[in-house]
């Protein structure tokens, strides 16, 4: 099933065409094998981190119209159709959602929209006049959708371009009632998702610490950057397996489902900063200028990095578990 992948890595089109097929029979979250999903994300992204962002949402968004009740054709799409999820606010631009007689229909811009120019459908969040948000589905190619190409000056991900849309009077179909996107355990779920990828990044990353490659015999300091890596990498991969029990777990309390999410996503993504540095601090700067392969893993990982808020993370772990009002251990 992972086979295709390295031929994928640059060229969209295949890479869409490979995602709808593998969306066709991949677990959906919450369903009793959320682990297994994770697992292959982590394992694509392994190989290559840019597949990997372009699987993530598509997988996402197709869980989110079961999750909502939404069959395909509903929605004007079908098992060849290829999904986004734009739901980011970027400061300078409003997308609004109105009702007309003839429908809901989308106006004004929305950005950080990756793959915009290339994907059929996306799930996309909109203002609603009383000023809350609500999820729409879109044809992406319908009149009135103009995507940008850029600007899109990455060297990380250079290939998933992330440009605004502009929507001029869009028919769209509501999914799910007004903020429903976000109140749902599956917000957490997909956030989850995200921060398997960034484990299997990590992963295709710290393998360059192992094997023969021709560098010299590794003394005590390489051992030590190969401990540290493997050290965080286990967290990483437990705290994602023990946040996969939980989700499938029905006796889950679903107030829990957020703080699960922010956790989880904490640990990967310090287990992948981790990994890294120590990478980095081990091997020096020639894989980073001469290996194609390595150099591109590193760039990709740490702009896909970036989609865990840091410190704002924290701070919103802290503040949820300041507003329990007990003790979390």
């Amino acid at each position: 099933m992972l086979d295709p992948v390295p031929a994928l890595v640059g060229d969209v089109p295949a890479a869409l065409a490979w995602a709808a097929e593998i969306g066709r029979s991949a677990p959906k979250p919450g369903h009793g094998d959320t682990d297994g999903l994770w697992r292959l994300l982590a394992d694509v992204a392994a190989i290559d981190v840019g597949v990997a962002r372009v699987l993530e949402p598509h997988l996402d968004a197709l869980a989110i119209l079961q999750q909502a009740g939404l069959p395909l054709d509903e929605v004007g799409a079908d098992e060849g159709s290829t999904w986004g999820v734009y739901a980011a606010e970027q400061p300078g631009t409003t997308l609004v959602a109105r009702g007309t007689p003839g429908g809901w229909q989308l106006d004004g811009e929305k950005g950080w929209c990756s793959l915009a120019q290339d994907l059929s459908h996306a799930l996309v969040t909109a203002r609603l006049e009383d000023g809350s948000r609500g999820l729409f589905a879109v044809d992406l190619r319908a009149p009135g959708v103009t995507a940008d190409r850029g600007p899109w000056v990455a060297r990380g991900l250079s290939w998933i371009v992330s440009a605004a849309v502009r929507f001029d009077a869009v028919p769209a179909v509501p999914v799910g009632d007004p903020g429903w996107y976000l109140q749902r355990p599956g917000f957490a779920w997909g956030g989850m998702g995200v921060a398997a990828c960034w484990y299997g990044g990590a992963v295709g990353i710290a393998r360059a610490l192992v094997g023969p490659d021709g560098r010299r015999e590794p003394d005590q300091l390489d051992l030590a950057q190969l401990g540290a890596a493997d050290t965080a990498l286990h967290g990483a991969r437990t705290a994602l397996a023990w946040a996969a029990a939980r989700v499938d777990d029905p006796a889950t309390v679903p107030r829990d489902t957020p703080i699960l999410a922010l956790r989880t996503r904490a640990v990967v993504a310090s287990a992948a900063e981790t990994v890294l540095t120590r990478t980095a601090h081990a091997l020096g700067p020639a894989p980073l200028a001469l290996d194609e392969d390595h150099a591109r893993r590193v760039a990709d990982l740490q702009l896909y990095l970036r989609q865990h808020h840091a410190e704002r993370d924290d701070a919103a772990l802290g503040g949820a578990l300041h507003d329990r009002g007990e003790s979390p251990w």
